[in-house]
């Protein structure tokens, strides 16, 4: 289609919705970027309808079609309800949980879905605040409930917000619902099919009473209440980056035992607007610039923060100079993972009936830690939905024990089934007690894992590319990478390729090609390298990025090592980067 075209395309619905049933500021917003002279606003906002993916919605918040707005969140609800009807018909009273975030028009975006779910008969249990998002899942199983729905774009800017939409076990829609949802929600044709007056009698407000349920749940993670209560001052500073963390994490570490929690104040300020950060992402060190601070003014052990939702987490550990580094999301994961298995084999809690998962773009020195301890591994697509298919899958077989993935999320536990930065945090913290209480570091420990598993290198690079041209440039450089494959990374031969649209591994030694045994296809790329490098490709699917995962694993025969070891896997990665071209 020729830019006239799409031009003229995307005039017609801006017509449509000058002269539909919209609000007078939508109409407004519209007529003015229609008189611009610079069409592009209009075209991004009009393009194309906001997905409403297996994921649920996330986009830039405006009017129009392809922006979060009022309409197309109602249309979203409007689907996810009829499917409900369709789903429950045989339910006296189907039941719905709604959350919200911090983000600008969160609340109104959550009252509006708890209209339209009421005007459609379905109970809507509505926070009466902000609360993380692993609560919002926890509640839609404590109540019983048959869907729930979460207002938040997660770590995105501030421009963002987003719909994710949950099913009876409180996890993100997996098949056959994911599909299901969008082709109730595709059948929304008008806004005249949306039911927005509500009714306030099938309205009901959650509040403390939930919290301290969802509190006591994480109090019973808690592997070693004795080394708690013996390092009880910990120096923890926790910032929740302007979220929903800032009562609940602060009340979860002091429950598990911990009395020494100092807050940023400046960052404790719930606000859409994220004052203090240019992205509220704890996988960005200049959002842990202030926390960061705070613990050198005050002397602190660790650093911790939380994005807007509570459902990720970052931190920061001083290394043998006392100086304050960062810890990844791989490393992050690992962490909790060695120590939630050492302690569950010292209490005897492990019976050869446990597992636990990760995903594909995540290191491969979590699958090395389970092996070792005789505990089952899953590999699974990058999202949490995937890591909570699994635990309902073997609910009553198995019991899980934790999940990660290297985008700064963990699950210790399976009574939420969403990633839980409150638990990962008081987990952390035990953890950080662990090491003080043996004289060590949590980056000491680090250390300890990488002596015993072996050294493991990992970085994310993404290339942001806004708007249709930068769909298109994206969906372009993905049909490259499977027409015109790496044969060499960092001058190390590729010997495997993995293409997870087709489900499909190429063993290019042997000239093999194997089926990959997962339950759908994903628009995934793997390259493996005979040095046992990786590299995994994906468009994000919640932001308008293509991402490069790189893990790299070099010798390191002593703790004196660490830093050679360090340096050389960089020195691979950038030489991998170069001959992908970014």
């Amino acid at each position: 289609m020729q830019n006239q075209d799409v031009l003229n395309t995307v005039v017609e619905k801006a017509q449509s919705w000058l002269s539909g049933n919209y609000d007078a500021d939508t109409k407004a917003a519209i007529t003015a970027m229609m008189e611009k002279e610079d069409k592009t606003e209009l075209i991004d906002s009009f393009y194309k309808d906001l997905e409403f993916g297996t994921g649920g919605l996330r986009g830039i918040m405006g009017a129009g079609s392809n922006r979060m707005n009022i309409y197309t969140v109602g249309a979203a609800t409007q689907g996810l309800a009829n499917y409900l009807l369709k789903n429950f018909s045989d339910l006296e009273q189907i039941s719905v949980v709604i959350g919200y975030d911090c983000r600008n028009n969160s609340r109104l975006f959550s009252e509006v879905v708890a209209d339209i779910f009421s005007a459609n008969g379905i109970k809507a249990y509505l926070f009466e605040d902000l609360r993380p998002t692993p609560e919002i899942s926890y509640a839609i199983r404590q109540l019983g409930c048959q869907s729930g729905v979460i207002i938040t774009a997660s770590h995105n800017p501030k421009a963002y917000n987003g719909y994710k939409a949950y099913w009876n076990d409180g996890a993100q829609l997996t098949a056959p619902h994911d599909t299901n949802v969008i082709d109730e929600v595709n059948k929304i044709a008008s806004v005249d099919d949306i039911k927005f007056e509500g009714n306030k009698d099938l309205i009901e407000v959650l509040g403390e009473e939930m919290d301290n349920q969802y509190l006591d749940q994480v109090k019973r993670l808690v592997l070693d209440q004795e080394l708690i209560n013996r390092n009880k001052d910990l120096k923890i500073v926790y910032s929740p980056i302007h979220g929903t963390g800032v009562k609940m994490i602060p009340a979860a570490l002091r429950k598990c035992g911990f009395e020494n929690v100092i807050n940023v104040p400046e960052q404790d300020v719930v606000s859409g607007e994220f004052p203090t950060v240019i992205s509220p992402n704890p996988e960005e060190p200049a959002a842990l610039e202030m926390a960061l601070n705070k613990a050198i003014e005050t002397d602190a052990d660790i650093v911790m923060a939380s994005d807007p939702d509570s459902d990720r987490l970052g931190i920061a550990v001083r290394n043998e100079k006392g100086e304050f580094v960062l810890v990844n999301g791989n490393q992050t994961a690992t962490l909790l993972t060695w120590y939630i298995l050492k302690k569950w084999k010292e209490n005897g809690m492990l019976t050869g009936k446990e597992y636990i998962v990760k995903t594909i773009v995540t290191s491969e020195l979590i699958k090395d830690i389970a092996v070792k301890n005789d505990v089952d591994f899953f590999d699974v697509y990058t999202g949490f939905k995937w890591i909570a298919k699994v635990i309902r899958e073997l609910e009553g077989e198995k019991k899980y024990i934790c999940g990660g993935e290297e985008s700064y999320g963990f699950l210790p536990g399976d009574y939420v089934r969403d990633k839980d930065a409150v638990a990962a945090i008081t987990i952390t913290a035990e953890i950080a007690a662990w090491a003080k209480d043996n004289g060590k570091s949590l980056y000491d420990v680090l250390q300890d894992i990488y002596m015993e598993y072996g050294f493991s290198k990992e970085k994310m690079i993404y290339i942001v590319r806004e708007g249709k041209s930068g769909a298109d440039e994206i969906k372009q450089l993905m049909a490259d990478f499977r027409s015109t494959p790496p044969q060499t990374l960092a001058g190390d031969k590729v010997s495997l390729i993995k293409d997870y649209s087709k489900l499909d591994a190429f063993h290019i030694n042997e000239n093999k090609h194997e089926a990959i045994d997962l339950p759908a296809t994903s628009n995934v790329l793997q390259f493996f390298t005979e040095n046992g490098y990786k590299v995994s490709v994906r468009p994000s699917g919640t932001e308008p990025k293509i991402k490069f995962y790189f893990e790299v694993r070099v010798p390191m025969n002593s703790k004196d090592e660490f830093y050679a070891a360090n340096e050389k896997a960089d020195a691979i990665i950038d030489n991998i980067a170069k001959d992908l071209g970014i």
